[in-house]
């Protein structure tokens, strides 16, 4: 597992993404990283209200809440804190079905107030 990851803002997501750098786009609302396990997967984070947060200091990058790889065959699961990487525990099926299926009724339940509201 890495245990740090360089950042660099970019006006566009690179194809080619090299390992150990968290590439943020602000224009576009996304994150991605080759998976901290070293696997070599591609892990896209959207940044907005329902999904991630990215915190810049000024000096260093954090996200939240945890990555979790669940699609991959790593599963790997992680913070990243200040640029460093952060091993979670690993969770277990039921716990993978579980927080999906609340996260896609917490977005049902956002983009219903969004609509609305317009």
């Amino acid at each position: 597992m890495r245990t740090s990851l360089k950042f660099e803002f970019v006006e566009f997501l690179p194809l080619d993404l090299e390992e150990g750098i968290l590439y943020i786009t602000i224009a576009y609302k996304a994150a991605a990283h080759l998976c901290a396990c070293g696997c070599g997967n591609k892990v896209l984070t959207p940044i907005t209200p329902h999904d991630w947060k990215i915190t810049y200091d000024g000096n260093s990058i954090s996200v939240s809440p945890s990555i979790g790889n669940w699609s991959f065959n790593c599963k790997s699961h992680y913070w990243i804190r200040r640029n460093k990487i952060i091993e979670a525990p690993s969770w277990s099926q039921e716990k993978i079905d579980y927080v999906r299926k609340k996260d896609t009724k917490k977005k049902e339940k956002f983009f219903k107030r969004k609509n609305n509201n317009n």
